[in-house]
């Protein structure tokens, strides 16, 4: 249960900043956002603001969306023949329009549509109770509510608040709002455990800053401020150099020299692994770097460099699955899950990393060419900037359906990966 609830506190999290990147700049821009969901599946809560976007959260923690007005929405079609219900104004102008069979509007006009309009001159004809023998036709109001058939209340959406109608720069900085925020998210999660770790860790040095009680390196005698001159002779002058000599030794023990109060001491320290994804991972030792305890260096600048080193070995990471494709290097949200009972187990701290580490994941996934995510959307936006005008709808819907799909099977083949490295464990 531990793990269930970091798992969704977690996500949710992620999910809720990124999204909300995309709502501001859009809102900012003009455009009409319908719907600011968090999860999937059937609504759990519903609230509409008085700028007509619906908050909802639904079933599945999984994911989330801003539904922004314009082409690509699927908003519900209204078709001649249909039966609805109009509320009106004391204008006759129609102010909401129902096509639920779950909502009942006490004061609404049955009515049958002959043809509407709800982009550009805004009206609908039909006939009042089904009555063919006269066709009367209603004034749209611009910011008319449509309740869709599970009950959902959404504006209409003219043109001039639909994407498309947004400058290019406008809808490329409401796309990279999404990323945008989940790096901001990761600077102030690395800072913020900067500040519960006290400061920064120093890697320019060979010392020992700490030592776990009843850890590995307590049991082979290791102490905090010892120096660690060497591994197996090789001379180690600071933390990436031992990370990077210990891994070189992994299931074999290894002799330490350490210098402690002018005294040089003989230590063997065995370097046991274990397996994750068939890759394997050095035993935790117990030792901790020397802390930087100062407010500019140790903490705020601390918890700038961890994001850059992270975002730097995510950036190595992307690059070696073009070179080297494997699933195994891949996590969806069985991995996802996996990874957040383990940091559950090891406390606040960890989780407060992973988050960390997840949400900068998370900003360069998405800014990925492809064209369901985030970064494929700028490369549309950017193409239609350089050739003057939007490619077709026709196009650019069949481009978005293969990436959709390209995300979906990739999606289906990590998580069924997900769940075979679970069971091969």
């Amino acid at each position: 249960m531990k793990a269930i609830i970091t798992f969704i506190i977690v996500f949710a999290i992620l999910v809720i900043v990124h999204e909300a990147g995309h709502l501001f700049f859009a809102k900012r821009a003009g455009i009409l956002v319908r719907e600011f969901a968090i999860g999937m599946g059937p609504k759990l809560f519903y609230h509409r603001d008085k700028s007509g976007t619906a908050y909802t959260i639904r079933l599945l923690p999984i994911g989330g969306h801003v539904r922004m007005a314009g082409w690509a929405d699927k908003m519900a079609e209204i078709n001649p023949g249909m039966q609805l219900t109009l509320l009106l104004d004391e204008n006759k102008v129609v102010k909401k329009i129902n096509l639920s069979h779950k909502v009942v509007m006490e004061s609404g006009l049955p009515f049958e549509v002959e043809k509407i309009d709800l982009e550009d001159k805004l009206f609908i004809q039909g006939f009042i109770n089904g009555d063919e023998a006269k066709s009367v036709t209603y004034n749209v109001d611009h910011d008319a509510l449509l309740v869709e058939e599970d009950g959902t209340e959404i504006r209409i959406a003219p043109k001039d608040v639909q994407m498309q109608s947004a400058s290019v720069p406008d809808r490329i900085l409401t796309n990279f709002a999404g990323p945008m925020n989940n790096f901001i998210l990761g600077i102030f999660l690395f800072i913020l455990l900067a500040f519960m770790q006290g400061g920064s860790p120093v890697a320019n040095t060979n010392q020992i800053g700490s030592v776990q009680k009843n850890s590995l390196a307590q049991k082979v005698g290791l102490k905090a401020k010892d120096y660690i001159e060497s591994v197996n002779d090789i001379k180690i002058a600071n933390w990436n150099d031992l990370s990077a000599t210990f891994r070189k030794h992994l299931d074999k023990t290894v002799t330490l020299k350490v210098k402690r109060g002018g005294k040089i001491l003989s230590l063997k320290l065995p370097l046991k692994t274990r397996t994750y994804k068939n890759e394997k991972f050095g035993m935790i030792i117990g030792i901790g770097q020397p802390m930087d305890h100062s407010l500019v260096n140790g903490i705020i600048l601390g918890g700038f460099k961890k994001a850059w080193l992270t975002s730097v070995g995510i950036l190595k990471a992307l690059a070696s699955l073009l070179t080297g494709f494997s699933l195994d290097r891949l996590a969806g949200p069985v991995g996802i899950f996996q990874m957040s009972q383990r940091a559950s187990q090891a406390g606040l701290m960890t989780i407060i990393s992973l988050m960390a580490m997840l949400s900068m994941n998370l900003g360069f996934a998405n800014l990925f060419p492809i064209p369901a995510l985030d970064g494929g959307k700028i490369i549309l936006n950017v193409i239609e900037g350089i050739r003057g005008k939007p490619i077709s709808h026709e196009k650019e819907g069949m481009i978005t359906l293969a990436g959709v799909v390209f995300m979906l099977l990739l999606m289906i083949a990590v998580t069924w990966n997900d769940i075979a490295s679970f069971f091969r464990k």
